[in-house]
This record gives structure tokens, C-alpha cells and sequence, in this order.
């Protein structure tokens, strides 16, 4: 049996487990975003808003981030 075809073999058995990597860059990454800009706009009101503002931008990247991956692939 040549290299690759018990790579390609070792490779099809071995399972994947977790999110992939484009999931967790959208939630960190909108999560992120969107506290920021919570912190910028609402500057004057109370500081549970802003952490709020990124829980909500976290939860709505977790879909984003399962549709791009099923559109697009992983990042890595």
C-alpha cells in the first residue's frame, strides 16, 4: 500500500471533534465587535448594556459562523 492511500485511510477514520474554527472567529469576532460599538455609542449609560450588547453579537455569530462553514469551508 503506497503513502497517501494509508494517509487518505488514517485521515478518513480519525473524527472530527468540536466546532470547526470559523465558528469560534465569528462569535469572538462579533462578540467583540459588537461590545466595542455598544461602548462607543452608549457611553453614558450602564456598563451591563455593553456586555449585553456582546453576548448578543456572540449568539448571532454562532449561526453566521455555522453557515459560512457550510458554504464555505473552515478558515484553516
Amino acid at each position: 500500500m503506497s503513502k497517501t492511500a494509508r494517509l487518505a485511510k488514517a485521515h478518513s477514520r480519525r473524527t472530527r471533534a468540536g466546532w470547526p474554527l470559523v465558528i469560534y472567529v465569528w462569535v469572538i469576532g462579533l462578540g467583540l465587535t459588537s461590545y466595542l460599538v455598544a461602548r462607543i455609542a452608549l457611553d453614558g449609560q450602564p456598563h451591563p448594556l455593553h456586555w449585553a450588547s456582546g453576548l448578543a453579537g456572540a449568539i448571532i455569530g454562532y449561526p453566521i459562523g455555522w453557515l459560512w462553514y457550510r458554504w464555505r469551508g473552515d478558515v484553516a
